[in-house]
């Protein structure tokens, strides 16, 4: 049976809530951009500090001193599931926004996702994440989480249209019903967001998705950065995959199997090469690498069409199987092991303390 969420009054006010770790060169613009939402009624900005090491948290400070709209709570621990719990228990407001300092909110955003709430009477609403660059790299990253051959055709990468979904990209939700179900699990570094929308769901509320509402997301600037997401993303899917099993998507088993199929390649070349395996049986055993060929001339084939220059070109194909084969390792980290401790290190410097 499907709940209708509790609709506010129109001039209740919205809390943005935002964690932050070492995001000296983003945070300014990401809450400016918030700043700038249009709401009726009150509105605040709460930042999640975690321990930065690059001057993030001096700069919250400055702006936080420069709007008193800017509240700002510790998050020592880090993790975004602990930070996004802190600023929504802080906060004043019936309607909960998450924002990435790593993102900038289009204008019109929050009036939009509110009214869409109203409309549909969904617990959470979100919408698309439009990947953006600043440099070449960053670019190329962009074009792939845009693409659905770089992040599978999830409907807030690629677009889908107005309805109900799986999860939402960030959020606009209900404070009633994320207290109903529990706010985010802590013990999920990773993926946060899926489980606490499959709770939501589970709970007979709407996830609603609406194609209307826009994101500007930053990438990782660097390919190891990059490497290191995936790798912890791809972790937490597997650990999520052992603790839900087939509420999972299958399009999450794409990447691992894209692994496998490459795993068997190499060691049936390797075989092909030292005379291992020879003649006749080794012609049949060739058809094992046919995935892998045609993988490698579609990632050639799209890098080609989707590059506008030689060099952005040349990104994307090295850009698109990191993503996959760096999600997948983690993917298969993630279901033999599971994620224990594993951290997105992305974001982090040697000089970042963490508990």
């Amino acid at each position: 049976m499907t709940v209708d969420a509790p609709v506010p009054a129109p001039d209740a006010g919205v809390t943005f809530v935002m964690p932050v770790l070492n995001e000296r060169d983003y945070l300014e613009r990401a809450v400016e951009t918030v700043l700038q939402q249009d709401v009726d009624g009150p509105a605040e900005l709460i930042l999640a500090l975690g321990p930065s090491s690059d001057g993030t948290t001096e700069l919250a400070q400055r702006l936080a001193s420069a709007d008193k709209r800017i509240r700002l709570v510790d998050n020592p621990r880090a993790d975004i599931p602990v930070a996004l719990n802190l600023a929504i228990r802080a906060a004043r407001h019936p309607t909960i926004v998450r924002v990435d300092a790593h993102s900038e909110l289009a204008p019109g955003y929050t009036r939009r996702a509110l009214s869409t709430l109203d409309r549909v009477r969904a617990a959470n609403v979100g919408g698309v994440m439009r990947a953006d660059g600043r440099t070449p790299f960053q670019r190329a990253v962009a074009i792939a989480y845009n693409s659905p051959a770089g992040l599978g055709g999830g409907a807030y990468h690629g677009g889908a249209p107005e309805g109900p979904a799986e999860s939402a990209y960030l959020g606009v939700m209900r404070r009633s019903v994320l207290e109903e179900v529990g706010l985010f699990d802590e013990s999920i570094r990773r993926g946060e967001d899926w489980e606490l929308n499959l709770r939501i769901r589970q709970a007979g509320y709407r996830v609603w998705f609406d194609p209307e509402l826009a994101v500007t997301y930053w990438p990782r600037e660097s390919w190891a950065r990059l490497a290191r997401q995936f790798v912890a993303t791809g972790t937490w899917r597997g650990e999520l995959v052992r603790r839900f099993g087939r509420q999972n998507s299958l399009r999450f088993f794409a990447p691992p199997a894209l692994v496998v199929a490459f795993t068997m390649s190499i060691v049936l070349g390797i075989l092909q090469v030292t005379g291992t395996v020879s003649g006749l049986f080794a012609a049949v055993l060739s058809v094992i690498h046919l995935p892998v060929a045609l993988y490698v001339l579609g990632v050639l084939a799209f890098s080609a069409i989707a590059g506008r220059t030689l060099g952005q070109r040349a990104w994307l194909a090295a850009v698109l199987p990191t993503m996959h084969l760096a999600w997948g390792a983690g993917f298969l980290i993630g279901v033999l092991r599971g994620a224990h401790d594993t951290v997105d290190t992305s974001r982090l410097d040697r000089n970042t303390p963490l508990p």
